[in-house]
């Protein structure tokens, strides 16, 4: 489902407004995923509205040697985390395997460190035979998202929606066919930045994500 270009508010504004969209879908039962820090306002009132748990999915990169940003895949968070590499990038750069084992396991630390900073020892929310609903505050790229989407299929989930305010066409291409559903309502040409179609977008903090969640598992 696309919808026409617009501006969003902020994350809360976006977050609503898609829930109202997803309303529209057909997607019994949900579990919300928030990619963080950014997707965990707009996945808050997203499962605030559908009525859904909240659960993180905390993607970590795969940094090239010398070269951090440029990603050879990606570390999903889970209840055995996920390695997701690109085979591409990974032809291109051809890393050793020890740079790659000693990168995973750094990473694998830190996805630890975050769901404990955010989540406490609250029990993981298993994506096994769910539908899972993954949101975040827009798409750049898409790398993150298909980093996500394939973890959360090896996984087990029953049905993946990807639900995101903003994204540029190309992106939205090269997730379709990898879920089953796909709500975006902005998919603006030519695309410059997730953040310009923001009226407020500043940075998402740890004291706001933590107080977020907090109020979800309260609800």
């Amino acid at each position: 489902m696309f919808y026409e270009s617009l501006i969003f508010a902020d994350r809360a504004d976006a977050g609503r407004k898609l829930a109202n969209a997803i309303q529209k879908e057909e997607f019994a039962d949900p579990v919300v995923m928030a990619l963080p820090r950014g997707g965990v306002p707009v996945a808050f009132e997203v499962a605030a509205i559908l009525g859904a748990p909240l659960e993180l999915l905390i993607v970590r990169k795969i940094g090239a040697p010398g070269h951090a940003e440029f990603g050879l895949g990606a570390l999903v968070d889970g209840d055995e985390p996920e390695l997701v590499l690109n085979a591409e990038a990974m032809r291109m750069v051809r890393p050793a395997e020890a740079y790659v084992a000693e990168e995973t396991e750094r990473q694998r630390a830190e996805l630890r460190r975050r769901r404990a900073l955010y989540l406490g020892d609250r029990p993981r929310i298993s994506p096994k035979g769910r539908n899972i609903i993954i949101v975040d505050d827009g798409i750049a790229t898409g790398g993150t998202a298909k980093a996500a989407v394939q973890a959360l299929r090896q996984a087990g989930a029953a049905a993946l929606m990807l639900a995101v305010p903003v994204a540029p066409p190309s992106a939205i291409a090269s997730l379709r066919s990898k879920v089953d559903r796909i709500v975006c309502l902005a998919t603006p040409e030519p695309f410059h930045a997730v953040s310009i179609y923001y009226d407020d977008f500043e940075q998402t903090t740890d004291a706001e994500v933590i107080a977020l969640l907090k109020r979800a598992g309260a609800a």
